[in-house]
């Protein structure tokens, strides 16, 4: 008789299979062009702006680009023109802890401290603003991410920020906010490897060959 799989054995062919497509995708986007990464964003902003979803949300997340990612300068700017709320993530080195506090204009970014992971985010003393879940919870978030899949299905850094805090949203009284993930096409994989407490995301924004 076959011995069965250990459930740390599992774990650990899931993490080689993570950390593996990981450095497939690093280098993929290593790959991808200033321009290239500028088109595509420009165009998903426009996809964003017309969508339902966003133009019903009146309280939205979203995430300030690396180099890497998809660029939301755009979005941020029309979240404000629409009279929406803005929340952008401060994440807590060495945990998964993540809060996603409050932006009062577009300009207010230019104020936010540099992370030594090159990420701008509101300082650890900044207590003024008001934390998402302290208040009316989100409608909204857009997520950031390695890879995906097209069954919605992501690959993050690792660090489990966005998983934990979506777990806290499901708490909330105005429970778990839709989610739409933007990527590169080039971020598109045909398979994710994820675990139990990997949460999938609600839609995927990339451009369609």
């Amino acid at each position: 008789m076959e011995r069965p799989v250990e459930s740390s054995e599992m774990a650990a062919a899931l993490r080689a299979a993570k950390r593996a497509l990981r450095g497939e995708l690093r280098q993929r986007l290593r790959a991808l062009g200033a321009a290239e990464k500028q088109r595509q964003s420009r165009l998903l902003a426009r996809e964003v702006i017309g969508h339902p979803k966003y133009r019903e949300s009146k309280r939205i997340a979203i995430f300030l680009s690396m180099p890497d990612e998809i660029q939301t300068e755009e979005i941020i700017k029309d979240i404000f023109k629409q009279g929406k709320e803005c929340f952008i993530p401060r994440y807590k080195p060495h945990s998964n802890h993540m809060d996603m506090l409050k932006l009062s204009s577009a300009e207010d970014i230019s104020s936010l401290t540099l992370t030594s992971w090159n990420i701008l985010q509101p300082s650890d003393d900044d207590s003024a603003r008001e934390e998402a879940l302290a208040g009316g919870g989100l409608d909204l978030i857009f997520m950031p991410g390695l890879g995906f899949d097209k069954k919605g299905n992501r690959l993050g850094r690792g660090k489990g920020y966005y998983d934990t805090y979506l777990e806290r949203c499901m708490k909330h009284p105005s429970g778990k906010p839709y989610t739409i993930a933007l990527a590169f096409r080039e971020q598109i994989c045909e398979s994710v490897p994820v675990a139990e407490n990997d949460v999938q995301v609600d839609e995927i924004l990339y451009e369609h060959c």
